[in-house]
């Protein structure tokens, strides 16, 4: 029952950010992290995100941003490898009140965040850096990455696939201190996939059934469930 919760949640997930444009992943972690553990969930969820952004990037391979995404990794990388190796180092209980606090530190820097428009290699690089760093520790830090790519002013299927391109190196880098520090056992490898497949599904739905919806509103009810959701993680740990 608690696998079928966890594939579902990541199919909604999933679709909440293909209608929002954000927090699916940031919204699946606290599901995760109440059924499997937060020393699972972190690497689990990292695993579901490759998989997802592997097809994001392929459907716009011949688009994608090769510079922009380099650059993107020249920080996002170390920075995923040092926050990934200071999860796994973290006390059992502390791991879910950081994750509960990075979740309400990106709610409330994503507008002023997404306001900042610089570009550059300075500003492609120091952002993957912190956008790497914030996801080894709790996961995911997409608003940021997304932030990152949207300055650069990319058309639509260029800026998704490039996105996806570096957030797939940057969980792929992570993944390597979470294989060498955490057991994974087989069932963890199952659940895995069949959480990167209902996200794919979720993500393609969404964009074909939500695009009447008013975007405001939508955005500001997924807002309130992820403060909730982080709130509960702080007190719970």
């Amino acid at each position: 029952m608690n696998e079928w919760l966890v594939v579902a949640g990541a199919f909604l997930a999933a679709f909440v950010s293909g209608a929002a444009g954000f927090g699916g992943a940031l919204l699946l972690l606290p599901v995760l992290t109440a059924v499997v553990g937060p020393a699972q969930a972190v690497p689990l969820l990292t695993v579901a995100q490759m998989i997802g952004n592997l097809a994001r990037a392929g459907l716009g391979w011949t688009q994608i941003r090769w510079r922009a995404v380099g650059m993107f990794l020249l920080g996002a990388v170390p920075g995923g490898l040092l926050g990934a190796y200071s999860f796994v180092r973290l006390p059992a209980g502390a791991a879910g009140r950081i994750i509960g606090a990075v979740l309400l530190v990106l709610l409330v820097l994503r507008r002023r965040f997404l306001a900042v428009q610089p570009r550059g290699t300075v500003w492609l690089v120091a952002g993957g850096g912190l956008t790497g760093f914030l996801s080894g520790v709790a996961g995911s830090a997409g608003p940021l990455g997304a932030a990152v790519f949207h300055a650069l002013g990319l058309p639509p299927v260029s800026y998704v696939a490039s996105e996806a391109a570096s957030a797939l190196g940057m969980h792929a880098a992570k993944f390597l201190v979470y294989r060498r520090f955490v057991a994974l056992p087989p069932e963890f490898w199952r659940l895995a996939l069949a959480m990167g497949a209902a996200m794919v599904l979720g993500t393609w739905l969404a964009k074909r059934t939500l695009e009447r919806l008013s975007p405001v509103r939508f955005r500001q009810a997924v807002t309130l469930l992820l403060a909730v959701l982080a709130l509960v993680l702080l007190v719970r740990g």
